[in-house]
């Protein structure tokens, strides 16, 4: 769990890092600094969504009255190569007709692949913005985009969890989870979540007899998260931070064996979330074509997720004691492993 955790700091960091890269471009207007932010941060919040909910279920048998389990779980969804780059046309950024600046890639070309917070620009990738002073003529303004993650969380986008269960008796099993507040110079971090599960076998009279078990579940989490980008911040101002909000729904059918020692289980689920970050605090923007303009709260981006997923896992029980591996087929791939502790 603890190796988790950074990890998962770890992410978190870059991607602090790389937001502080996203205010420079204020320089080329609110619109572009936004529209590119879109792209740029959309793929890194779309895999966490998928991320987050892995490892909600180990089983489709639900706890008997009074039965509990206390889990240690780690997620992990996978990054592919197309959701490492964007295409970034170049005439996207000067459709403005009131915009009094060009924007050009550095080589000239009209629209290139460039990193999103899941990738890397090796090399650097460069825009110049021209505009004309009213006593210096034409100048140029050079910005580099920023790069993403790239290699550093080996193509994994991780979260971890302590999860408890409890069997509230009828087939009913009412789930909790949560992330330890992380809160260090840079970010601060909550993630929570709860969840409802329904075996309807245990509503059928054969329900001894049957090798299987049959669950409905409904889970929801929540991440808030917030990065300070006052201190490494580009531009000047004041209570410059990057603000993420990610709520996510779970709608999953599980099926599983009910054998003694080592179990089965499956299932189909649709996730449904949103995730939205918010430029926040005050921006002083000094040079360039918004000479000396202070900027508060410049912009919002939002994310939507909405996906089918097919899961298949495996249980291993030994008395209290119970280790399960599961993998996610979805738009992000996801894996997850608990550790678990209960009593049925």
């Amino acid at each position: 769990m603890k190796k988790l955790t950074t990890l998962f700091i770890l992410f978190l960091s870059i991607l602090n890092i790389n937001a502080q890269d996203i205010d420079a471009l204020l320089t080329a207007g609110v619109e572009n600094a936004e529209r590119f932010a879109d792209d740029y941060l959309r793929p890194g919040t779309d895999g966490l969504m998928h991320s987050m909910n892995a490892g909600w279920f180990n089983t489709a048998d639900a706890k008997p009255l009074g039965g509990f389990e206390i889990s240690i779980i780690a997620n992990a969804a996978s990054i592919n190569n197309e959701q490492k780059s964007f295409l970034m046309t170049i005439a996207d950024y000067n459709s403005d007709p009131n915009q009094d600046f060009e924007i050009s890639f550095a080589d000239n070309a009209t629209d290139k692949q460039v990193a999103t917070v899941l990738g890397e620009n090796d090399p650097n990738v460069d825009i110049i913005i021209t505009f004309e002073d009213a006593i210096l003529g034409e100048q140029t303004e050079t910005i580099t985009l920023p790069s993403g993650i790239g290699e550093d969380t080996a193509n994994l986008l991780p979260t971890a969890f302590l999860q408890g269960a409890l069997g509230l008796g009828k087939g009913i099993e009412l789930k909790a989870r949560f992330v330890p507040k992380i809160d260090t110079d840079d970010v601060d971090l909550s993630m929570y979540g709860a969840g409802i599960q329904f075996d309807v076998t245990k509503w059928l009279p054969a329900d001894k007899l049957l090798p299987i078990a049959i669950s409905g579940l409904v889970a929801y989490t929540r991440l808030d998260a917030s990065y300070d980008l006052t201190e490494t911040s580009g531009i000047s101002g004041s209570n410059q931070r990057l603000e993420s909000d990610t709520n996510t729904w779970l709608l999953q059918a599980i099926v599983s064996t009910k054998l003694p020692i080592i179990n089965f289980y499956g299932g189909i689920g649709y996730i449904k979330g949103t995730s939205e970050s918010d430029l926040l605090g005050e921006y002083t923007v000094s040079n360039g074509p918004l000479f000396s303009q202070t900027i508060t709260d410049p912009f919002s981006v939002s994310s939507e997720v909405s996906a089918v997923r097919g899961t298949i896992g495996t249980k291993l029980k030994l008395g209290f004691f119970r280790l399960n591996a599961e993998y996610h087929v979805s738009d992000f791939n996801a894996f997850s492993v608990g550790v678990n502790f209960g009593f049925r």
